[in-house]
């Protein structure tokens, strides 16, 4: 029996329109670990980030995600999961603050968590009170991202994080994710970037919704916390 803070595909097939996305896809992850998924469009890498994040249902097969079964327990996962898409999906026509405290209220999280994590990212000042459409794609990023951290999931499930991100911000996301992991997270990134795995952790190369290769990278020198948001 899978642990409860682990994750184990066992056959899964995700049908997309008739079309299987992931293809009889197996895989073991233990808690603290970081995979990379990498591969060119359409390698399923995003499809299983959302069966992750239980947005979508394994047709065939089955899953264990944190003690969450697949098919069947999509619900209980979301509460779990922090996914962060190709897309920041935040509100255009509100402000910073204003997207923040509705991520706050869904979340049931404290108003100072939502703080930290914006002060972190660099939203907290100026940015504050702009409306997000008036933002520049990296500093949209950087809210999501704000949430995603107060949210302290579980399980962090990222689609192209780097993207608009500056090098410090990317520089800022990878030593989350140590940390993250460190406390017994565990980390799917989708990634195009050949560097994949600088920050430690297993690469796994998807192509037609199934893994073709598995390499594993060596873990990064500890380079101090990233930051002071609370557990």
């Amino acid at each position: 029996m899978p642990a409860d803070d682990s994750v184990s595909f066992s056959s899964v097939t995700v049908t997309l329109a008739g079309f299987p996305a992931l293809l009889n896809l197996s895989f073991e992850v233990e808690a603290g670990e970081t995979v990379y998924l990498r591969g060119p469009n359409g390698a399923g890498k995003t499809t299983l980030l959302r069966t992750l994040a239980g947005l979508e249902k394994p047709t065939r097969g089955s899953a264990m995600v944190l003690g969450v079964e697949l098919p069947g327990g999509e619900r209980s996962l979301r509460a779990l999961a922090g996914m962060m898409g190709t897309r920041s999906h935040l509100y255009e026509d509100l402000t910073v603050a204003e997207n923040l405290d509705l991520a706050r209220r869904l979340l049931g999280i404290s108003s100072s968590r939502i703080d930290d994590a914006a002060e972190l990212f660099g939203v907290r000042g100026r940015l504050w009170k702009q409306k997000v459409a008036s933002l520049s794609a990296g500093q949209k990023r950087r809210v999501a991202l704000a949430g995603l951290v107060a949210k302290n999931p579980r399980i962090w499930l990222l689609d192209e994080p780097h993207s608009s991100l500056d090098a410090a911000g990317r520089d800022l996301l990878d030593k989350l994710i140590v940390e993250a992991t460190k406390r017994g997270a565990i980390a799917f990134v989708a990634t195009h970037e050949a560097e994949a795995g600088r920050a430690g952790g297993r690469v796994l190369e998807m192509v037609g919704g199934t893994v073709r290769a598995e390499a594993r990278e060596a873990s990064p020198g500890d380079e101090g916390p990233a930051s002071e948001v609370p557990e």
